[in-house]
């Protein structure tokens, strides 16, 4: 199975591509970061986010999109910012005939480091060591992208080993 993991945000949205079989830890595949310039204008910030997720989902071709649910920040302008591109990511990924699982942060934290109030260094240092990688994953947001591909794998019941 081929999962990916998406950290939304309209500044920066994370991806994190996982592969697993039954009885093997998973494979870290791909990862990165799609970044809108804050320059722009919405609209076309928008159209950037969902052309680039589409693009990563023909590239990689996975068969679950696993994205962090929202999160309400104290700024009601950045929980909206956040929202909207939910929205574009759910949009590429409904385009693409892919289905969605969405995980709440709490959920994903526990599912990786065993604890739900993990800070993003914690959440880090275990997805290197899971996904035997040779340095953390950077920036954070791809470690938290990462993370959420791993969650929707302990939840269809493929162990990840640590």
């Amino acid at each position: 199975m081929v999962v990916c993991g998406v950290d939304p945000g309209m500044a920066m949205t994370g991806w994190g591509i996982i592969r697993s079989q039954a009885g093997e830890p998973p494979e870290y595949v791909g990862g990165g970061a799609i970044i809108t310039p804050s320059t722009q204008p919405l609209p076309q910030r928008l159209r950037q986010l969902f052309h680039s997720m589409s693009r990563l989902f023909q590239r990689f071709c996975p068969q679950a999109v696993a994205v962090e649910e929202l999160f309400l920040f104290p700024k009601a302008r950045t929980t909206a910012a956040t929202g909207q591109a939910r929205g574009v990511i759910l949009l590429a990924a409904a385009e693409a005939g892919l289905p969605v699982f969405e995980y709440n942060p709490r959920t994903i934290k526990m599912a990786v480091t065993g604890f739900g109030g993990a800070d993003k260094g914690q959440i880090q240092l275990m997805i290197q060591r899971l996904l035997t990688l040779p340095q953390l994953p950077a920036p954070d947001d791809v470690a938290d992208a990462l993370a959420v591909a791993l969650c929707h794998l302990q939840t269809v019941h493929l162990p990840v080993h640590a």
